[in-house]
């Protein structure tokens, strides 16, 4: 969600710096990219270590709070073709989960405000035992879905959720925000989602699902890039 679908990472930041701040502490902008991505208890025991004196839960509760009060104000900040094709596949039938670490509440305030009925289900932060870069939450989306999480395409934006992705056996669409992701062998990296289409991923699932399947073979089939994106 944060990052993927929508570029709330300038919003929570802005929430470390004020909560670190309070404290009489320091906030920079380098502390900030070391949360990228992570659950939002480590998030809290890094903030803890720069002073802020509270338990995990409330650093958790106060961070969120003040990131949905600048969603209530500022709107929703798309990433680009994200709304898009989640449009696309909304149309199509395609069941959908949200996978993020933010807590529930949060992730339901922004599909409230997708405009259409999305996602089958929700996956949260406070809904799983182990963060991300543990499988769990995809796992789980994949087993609320009824499907293999072998079957499904997931895309990511931070390296912990692409280790997440990568490690529940899905397809991985990287698309790397704030933080850079070197190419791999194990996930296919975009510079956006614009111009990104169900036909694309349809085609990317394929090629993907057709190596794994074929391991001795020494060509793989590479889906096409999308308009106005770089696939490595």
């Amino acid at each position: 969600m944060d990052g993927t679908l929508v570029d709330t990472e300038p919003y929570w930041m802005r929430a470390e710096h004020e909560l670190v701040e309070s404290f009489g502490g320091t906030w920079t902008h380098a502390d900030a990219m070391l949360l990228v991505g992570s659950g939002l208890l480590g998030s809290a025991a890094i903030l803890q270590n720069r002073g802020v004196n509270l338990a995990a839960e409330a650093i958790v509760d106060l961070l969120t709070t003040r990131v949905q009060e600048q969603l209530a104000s500022a709107g929703i900040p798309w990433r680009p073709g994200a709304h898009e094709l989640l449009t696309e596949l909304h149309t199509a039938g395609v069941p959908m989960a949200l996978v993020t670490m933010s807590e529930q509440r949060m992730a339901r305030q922004i599909a409230g405000i997708v405009g259409f009925d999305a996602f089958t289900t929700i996956v949260s932060g406070d809904m799983v035992q182990q963060s991300k870069p543990h499988p769990e939450s995809y796992l789980t989306a994949a087993d609320e879905l009824g499907v293999d999480a072998g079957h499904c395409v997931a895309i990511e934006d931070s390296l912990p959720g692409v280790a997440a992705a990568v490690a529940s056996g899905a397809v991985v669409v990287a698309v790397p925000h704030m933080v850079p992701i070197l190419p791999s062998e194990h996930y296919t990296v975009l510079d956006t989602l614009s111009g990104t289409t169900l036909a694309w991923l349809n085609e990317l699932y394929g090629s993907r699902r057709s190596a794994l399947l074929s391991p001795l073979s020494s060509t793989e089939v590479r889906p096409t890039t999308p308009k106005d994106a770089t696939r490595e």
